[in-house]
């Protein structure tokens, strides 16, 4: 009886984690192609840890910590309700919260900025109507557009960051011209879809507190962590963040998205198993990424079938050149809304039927403009850099 109940018992076990992984798609896809790897080209169980970028998820895993507890803190509501008090019109109220979501991105990671934001607008609607629709794809679009300019800012880019070896000035500085360009486009887009309607929300009268020790505390332990994992020290940086959060403040530890973790390092797993195969290995080589211009357009293009985060974390395998890659990868976020898993989390968070031929409508033109912006910026940098290098060349042939 023993027996049979033990099998009962793992086979509950089984079900019951099935259906938890069921329940996330992503996580479903990756646990499903893992196995059909294992089985078509297997691989020893002992040797996939290593095919996973513990840097980047040790960043990753402070990060979300960190994040979380300064949104437990309430800062980020209380600062927000005070601002809205200073709206006087649906357009202000856009552009606002189009700015607020784009501040947030840059350091507390685009998912967590849409926790923020989308919320927030969820809640001024019920005080006054607002075009709820428009306002949550111009803030998705948002959170994508200004998450590019730091490692912080997504995943992706905290992938190639860790990848690059440059440093976190290097990095914000490589990625200003687009962040620049596409924050500036989303601006004239959000001027134009939002009418200058007058708006009341005095009706907002609820008290926002806020637990100063624990954003303060929060705020000091960011920019150590920040300087430990720019100097590639993230292991000790979560040691120190994950010990200290347990011992004084548990929940914030037990309340982060530990799926996200998991989806990383399966990600990690099954997709470099994938491109180790000769034939996925040989097809993404004959693309030939080796030049700039190459891995930026099949950056943003494989985004749009297997989301950015994959797309850089495959073509990395391929090509050296993480600017390139970070550009390609980054623009790829727009456009369909698989190529940002951001863009899945507002739909899901805004509760509104029929939301993805508007989405579709305003990201698929977003994404071309952002392809010609990023592939003339790439363009004009060649051009300077043959120049240059011309200009050097006839420099040492000169007598003079």
């Amino acid at each position: 009886m023993s027996g049979i109940d033990t099998r009962h018992s793992s086979t509950g076990f089984i079900a019951r984690m099935w259906r938890a992984v069921s329940k996330e798609p992503v996580l479903a896809i990756l646990v499903y192609a893992l196995v059909v790897l294992q089985i078509a080209h297997p691989l020893t169980w002992v040797t996939l840890p290593a095919l996973v970028d513990w840097q980047t998820v040790l960043t990753l895993a402070g990060l979300l910590i960190l994040t979380k507890a300064i949104e437990l803190s309430g800062f980020l509501m209380w600062a927000a309700h005070r601002l809205v008090h200073h709206i006087h019109s649906e357009r202000t109220l856009a552009l606002l919260l189009v700015a607020l979501a784009a501040a947030l991105s840059t350091v507390l990671t685009n998912d967590v900025a849409l926790f923020a934001v989308v919320p927030l607008a969820l809640s001024l609607h019920r005080l006054a109507p607002l075009p709820i629709k428009r306002l949550v794809i111009v803030i998705a679009i948002s959170v994508n557009a200004s998450s590019i300019l730091t490692p912080l800012g997504n995943p992706q880019n905290l992938f190639l960051w860790q990848r690059s070896g440059v440093s976190f000035g290097a990095f914000v500085w490589a990625l200003l011209p687009l962040c620049a360009a596409l924050i500036a486009l989303l601006g004239v887009v959000t001027f134009a879809m939002f009418r200058a309607t007058p708006l009341d929300l005095s009706s907002d009268v609820e008290e926002h507190r806020v637990d100063r020790t624990l954003y303060d505390v929060s705020v000091i332990a960011f920019a150590i962590f920040v300087a430990l994992a720019d100097a590639h020290h993230a292991g000790p940086g979560l040691a120190v963040v994950a010990i200290g959060f347990l011992l004084w403040r548990r929940e914030v530890v037990f309340k982060i998205d530990f799926l996200l973790l998991l989806i990383f390092v399966l990600m990690f797993i099954v997709l470099r198993s994938a491109a180790a195969l000769p034939t996925i290995h040989a097809a993404i080589a004959q693309l030939g990424i080796g030049t700039p211009v190459r891995a930026y357009a099949a950056g943003a293009l494989l985004s749009q079938g297997i989301s950015n985060v994959p797309a850089a974390i495959v073509l990395a395998e391929f090509s050296k050149d993480w600017r390139a890659l970070a550009f390609g990868v980054s623009v790829g976020g727009f456009g369909f809304a698989i190529g940002s898993l951001a863009n899945l989390i507002a739909v899901r968070l805004s509760g509104e039927k029929h939301m993805w031929a508007p989405f579709h409508m305003i990201s698929m033109p977003f994404w071309i403009a952002a392809m010609v912006i990023g592939w003339r910026w790439f363009d004009g940098n060649r051009r300077f850099d043959r120049r240059s290098k011309i200009s050097l060349q006839l420099q040492a042939k000169s007598p003079f």
